[in-house]
């Protein structure tokens, strides 16, 4: 894939269409693509995680440490978080058909960021209201379930 393949790509990912053309440009000029066959493992509940996948093509299992599990297709954003927090994967995705990803590492990630300010605000913004949001269905569960 070119360049603008990729940059095109990463558009269609909510998260990361926030940032805007530049920003996406650098990250797809600093990102790697990967390979996975059917029944490879992209990652392992309990690793390090130290970027985020978007998926080009296939799909991916991603099962939970507590039994949750999604399947995350093309233009989704696997371990989102890890792009901006250090920490352990919380789950293990795993390849269920011929599929390839964009890696994006989180100092890329991170560096993309500290470059353009603009792209920064985005993301805050929306990291804060999705927080708000999950904060009042959190609140909402609690009064349902006192009733």
């Amino acid at each position: 894939m070119s360049i603008e393949d990729d940059v095109a790509l990463l558009e269609r990912v909510p998260t990361l269409q926030l940032l805007g053309t530049t920003a996406l440009r650098m990250l797809a000029i600093g990102s790697e693509q990967r390979m996975f066959r059917r029944g490879d493992v992209l990652f392992k509940v309990g690793e390090d995680a130290d970027a985020g996948f978007i998926v080009q093509r296939g799909a991916f299992r991603v099962q939970g440490g507590n039994g949750a599990e999604t399947i995350a297709g093309p233009h989704a954003l696997i371990g989102e978080l890890s792009l901006i927090t250090e920490m352990v994967r919380p789950a293990t995705a795993t390849a269920i058909e011929h599929s390839a990803v964009i890696r994006i590492a989180r100092s890329l990630f991170q560096r993309v960021l500290e470059n353009d300010a603009t792209a920064a605000r985005r993301l805050r913004d929306e990291l804060a209201s999705r927080t708000s949001q999950i904060a009042s269905e959190i609140l909402m569960a609690g009064t349902k379930m006192n009733v």
